[in-house]
């Protein structure tokens, strides 16, 4: 699971290999550390029809079900220290911490999201995985020079929820991207999925307009020999 990135190339690049049409993220400064839950840049389709690099949240809603299961786990403990449970109260503010990678695209939860209006892509030049071998954070990308790539992504606008009990119900606008079977680099790190990761112009076009049946076919991983190892350790990139 990659929940942790790097951004170190500029809103010119970005809006050029995306072919965005406006920038709304003012002065964007080189971020070496991109973790969930915070704001991060995407280019997406926005509401409007124009193709847009914004600030989004990264964590997309998590399943209902999950959110059910969580606010029963929660009321059972409560309960079992004596205090009186509301379970419909618990259920509304139940948090939310959100869901960064998206595996199963044929889920029903994820079958919102996957028309082009909702998908976007997410611009990186490095990543992590966590290494539970040496019980440190493996930094990848396309080689040393870092050059710019993007995440194949799904957003959503106005989601309205509790990401945190001491900040309460909140309305923002969610991002989160695919992952997919590893290739070899990342396979010895971590078995068991790498993001889905877009390289050229006309895979970006094609994430970002083709219908579901074309689109999908991204959804796999890039080709062995093209990551590199770019720093072991560290939460942010040293490079940038």
């Amino acid at each position: 699971m990659c929940n942790m990135y790097s951004l170190t190339k500029g809103q010119a690049a970005i809006v050029a290999l995306a072919r965005a049409m406006r920038d709304t993220t003012g002065n964007l400064p080189p971020l070496p550390g991109i973790f969930p839950d915070y704001p991060a840049p995407i280019v997406r389709n926005a509401l409007d029809g124009v193709r847009e690099l914004a600030m989004v949240r990264w964590g997309m809603p998590s399943s209902k079900r999950a959110i059910f299961e969580a606010a029963k786990k929660r009321a059972g403990k409560l309960e079992a220290k004596g205090k009186a449970v509301v379970f419909d109260d618990l259920l509304r503010m139940e948090p939310d911490g959100g869901t960064t990678n998206v595996r199963n695209t044929a889920s029903s939860h994820w079958k919102p999201w996957l028309g082009p209006a909702n998908r976007c892509v997410v611009p990186l030049t490095s990543f992590s995985e966590f290494d539970h071998g040496s019980k440190q954070d493996v930094w990848f990308a396309l080689s040393e020079e870092r050059p710019l790539a993007f995440f194949a992504g799904i957003w959503t606008a106005g989601w309205t929820g509790v990401r945190k009990i001491k900040t309460g119900i909140e309305t923002t606008d969610l991002f989160a991207f695919l992952t997919t079977d590893p290739n070899a680099e990342v396979g010895v790190i971590h078995p068991k999925a790498m993001p889905v990761i877009l390289t050229t112009p006309d895979e970006v076009e094609a994430w970002m307009t083709a219908p579901w049946d074309e689109a999908k076919a991204l959804q796999r991983p890039l080709q062995d020999g093209a990551l590199t190892v770019v720093q072991r350790g560290g939460k942010k990139d040293a490079a940038a």
